[in-house]
């Protein structure tokens, strides 16, 4: 059978309203859920919307159709929308630069954890099935002039459609753009396009910046030869919300194993970001939320330079994929699966994996002040199920697959709370080994880089943009361990420290601060006002006095 050959204003026409009926399900389903909570809108408009998209779709694509480049964007746009699609479909996700950025940076091993057999059948038949057919199509050849002639028509054409329904339905479109700001950043090709485009503009394009070296003048406050050194664990979780965290009132025991041991935990903590490529560099760089700039804070020192200007030694173990740059100066191990090692003998390093790079890095280093940061794997999905092993599926049934839109809203929930569970033993294993220690007063930090959507207003996953993103992908919880030792040494007071975590609003903004507080570094980017411990400080406070209630006093804060 031969095809008759199709004329590139047709080809064109029908790769728009492809986009429009096919591709573009995950607005067309958002609208319908506004536009029946919203009053006042004509029929006239409500019917009007796909013409004005499908007009929209026909004039951006035909600046790309013409004759030996159209099947090659067509192939590629369908492709890479259909993923898109598919993406913001099951589980809310938007493609905003961040989004991009995330995704540039993601390792491959994250990857592999979005790939199903759902995510195969929907790019199959919305991507490469359309695409083979667009490329099987004949295309009627004309003379460059009678293309660039009828192309300038048609757009005009299209033009037109679009003038006539914004002169009758101005206010309508007016109004539902003004009250629903996210529906832009819902249209696919539009959106991820230009997400893309900005993200290459300023990452690759941008005049490179030199590297500005920060806190140069850092020294510890008591430099004295003799004085007890000081070992503060900084663990950086990975996709934990605070909202599951038992510590925090939940009511599942997700810190059964950490619950009893003097941990002090942060309720009103927010995240930098609402993915790891923001929020990791973010909660390091001395810049704060509201001017944070990728391009800026990678060419600065962060906070481990800092520290390290101060003469303190800083190691970084990594089980999350990497550092987003943090680590780029700092001493640093990466684990990765490998067949035969203990806890990296499947397709991820569970986190206990850390625990024996902790104590060779422990054991390595000599008479000195130390920051170890560990990077969990945490609770990061869609694969819930294979960041645990089976001895802590606690809470059952779990989601034993990644397609987790196709699971229970229990089994999810009961999955994400299997790796609080989990993690929440391997914290009370650093924390044992620290108590163990006698070379240094110790301490221990935990903060998540960002939450996480179990499918509460059917969202998954993480990565909205902040403006947009839920409670449950910005709320983040925080941890305080301090030994007797290192709680006395600048003079902690418990009751203090409970009465902020209590009360305090606090953010990823404060963890720069609060760090150089907790390891007595002063520098004159130090910020008083953002260590939410500085008020806490009561100088010649003893040990005993210190510590006296944090075990109980702590507790019951948490337990609310």
């Amino acid at each position: 059978m031969t095809l008759k050959p199709l004329g590139m204003s047709r080809f064109t026409l029908l790769l728009a309203t492809y986009f429009v009926l096919v591709i573009n399900i995950p607005l067309t389903a958002r609208l319908a859920t506004i536009l029946q909570h919203t009053e006042g809108l004509s029929l006239g408009m409500v019917l009007s919307l796909p013409l004005f998209f499908g007009s929209v779709f026909y004039l951006l694509f035909s600046v790309w159709t013409f004759r030996y480049l159209a099947k090659p964007f067509a192939v590629f746009i369908l492709l890479a929308s259909s993923l898109v699609s598919y993406a913001m479909y099951y589980y809310g996700t938007v493609f905003d630069m961040d989004m991009i950025r995330n995704l540039v940076e993601t390792n491959p091993g994250e990857v592999h954890a979005y790939l199903n057999r759902n995510l195969a059948l929907w790019w199959l038949l919305t991507g490469v099935v359309p695409a083979g057919l667009l490329i099987a199509m004949p295309l009627r050849s004309r003379s460059p002039v009678r293309e660039v002639v009828q192309k300038l028509v048609t757009m005009s054409m299209a033009l037109l459609v679009i003038v006539g329904i914004a002169a009758l339905y101005y206010k309508d479109y007016a109004s539902l753009g003004r009250n629903n700001h996210e529906l832009n950043k819902l249209i696919i090709p539009t959106h991820y396009l230009y997400s893309a485009g900005k993200f290459v503009s300023r990452t690759y394009l941008a005049p490179p910046r030199p590297h500005q070296a920060m806190g140069e003048d850092a020294t510890i406050e008591d430099a004295h030869p003799a004085r007890e050194k000081r070992l503060l664990v900084l663990v950086l979780g990975e996709t934990a919300r605070a909202r599951n965290f038992e510590l925090n009132g939940y009511p599942r025991p997700t810190n059964q194993f950490t619950r009893d041991l003097g941990l002090v935990s942060f309720r009103h903590v927010s995240s930098c970001g609402t993915a790891t490529a923001v929020s990791v560099p973010c909660l390091f760089s001395r810049l704060d939320r509201t001017d944070y700039d990728p391009g800026v804070a990678k060419t600065q020192d962060n906070l481990l330079d800092v520290i390290q200007h101060a003469g303190v030694a800083v190691r970084w173990l990594e089980n999350d994929g990497g550092c987003k740059g943090v680590c780029a100066r700092v001493p640093t191990r990466a684990f990765e699966p490998s067949p035969g090692v203990p806890f990296c003998e499947g397709e991820y390093c569970r986190d206990e994996v850390l625990l024996d790079g902790l104590k060779a890095q422990l054991a390595a280093l000599g008479d000195e002040d130390a920051l170890v940061v560990l990077h969990l794997a945490g609770s990061h999905g869609p694969t819930y199920n294979q960041r645990y092993p089976d001895a802590f599926r606690r809470f059952t049934p779990d989601c034993p697959r990644s397609d987790i839109q196709n699971c229970s809203d229990l089994q999810i929930v009961n999955s994400y709370d299997n790796t609080l569970y989990y993690d929440d033993y391997v914290m009370s294993r650093v924390i044992a080994l620290l108590g163990e220690q006698t070379q240094w007063q110790t301490g221990l930090l935990y903060v998540s880089d960002h939450g996480e959507s179990l499918g509460e207003n059917g969202l998954y996953l993480h990565g909205m943009p902040y403006a947009l993103a839920p409670q449950e992908q910005t709320h983040i919880p925080m941890l305080l361990w301090m030994s007797p030792e290192f709680a006395a040494s600048p003079g902690y007071d418990a009751r203090c420290v409970a009465r902020s975590a209590e009360q305090d609003t606090l953010s990823h903004d404060n963890v720069f601060d609060a760090v150089l507080g907790l390891m007595q570094v002063e520098t004159s980017l130090y910020r008083p006002q953002q260590d939410m411990l500085r008020p806490c400080r009561v100088p010649g406070l003893l040990a005993h006095d210190s510590l006296d209630v944090a075990p109980h006093e702590g507790a019951a804060a948490h337990k609310g």
